[in-house]
């Protein structure tokens, strides 16, 4: 099965558990929302140009990298037909930890039913996305300690809806709990008097380190 790949290259983990070390990844087409503060709009034009790889020969670049870290991204990597393919094939590798991003729009259930299943980092939009909507909630009940939810958080009404929904859900006792930035829309003082303000233990404050490395605009970084 042959996978619409529009970059693949590696650079350091901007975000989430591993953030600041070497990954190698892996950005796929398309995408079934259209998030406000999107950064990668152009990975989700149907015009895109995009190079069609089978699952061994991901597999095979992924090694000749020598990197161990492997993020999946898009996109919207879950919409890609067949994906449970490259997960079995990526699971046997036990040198290979293999993360996937994910819009939190689609169901996690198939992908955490195989061997070995990769680590989600998985995204719960907020109001300014103006995707909230799509969410489903039913994917908490999938994640664990090796997963993370992230909020991107452009307002102080996104940050009382994350909490609103952390709270609810129990998330920081199930998952790793993240808030970030929309880039240039909030400032992160604010976000960390939030936290103080709510008592918000157990969630991380998250930086794109990307962002803060190279032009926020620049790709394959």
């Amino acid at each position: 099965m042959d996978f619409k790949v529009v970059e693949k290259f590696v650079s350091v983990n901007g975000e989430g558990r591993l953030s600041g070390q070497l990954a190698l990844f892996i950005r796929f087409a398309g995408c079934n929302l259209d998030c406000s503060y999107c950064d990668t709009k152009w990975a989700n034009e149907e015009s895109v140009d995009y190079e069609l790889m089978n699952e061994q020969e991901i597999y095979e670049y992924i090694k000749s990298t020598k990197v161990k870290n492997v993020t999946l991204t898009g996109g919207e990597p879950l919409l890609q037909n067949n994906l449970i393919e490259l997960l079995n094939l990526l699971s046997k590798d036990d040198d290979l930890i293999v993360e996937i991003e994910t819009n939190g729009s689609v169901s996690l259930k198939e992908f955490t039913n195989i061997k070995n299943p990769p680590r989600f980092t998985m995204d719960y939009k907020l109001p300014s996305s103006n995707m909230e909507n799509k969410m489903l909630v039913d994917n908490f009940k999938y994640l664990t300690k090796n997963d993370t939810v992230k909020f991107v958080s452009g307002s102080t009404e996104d940050l009382e809806k994350a909490k609103y929904i952390i709270d609810k859900y129990d998330l920081v006792n199930k998952t790793n709990v993240y808030i970030s930035p929309v880039f240039d829309k909030i400032h992160m003082a604010d976000i960390v008097e939030f936290m103080q303000k709510h008592n918000m233990n157990k969630v991380t404050l998250q930086v794109q380190l990307h962002k803060i490395i190279w032009d926020p605009n620049e790709r394959g970084v």
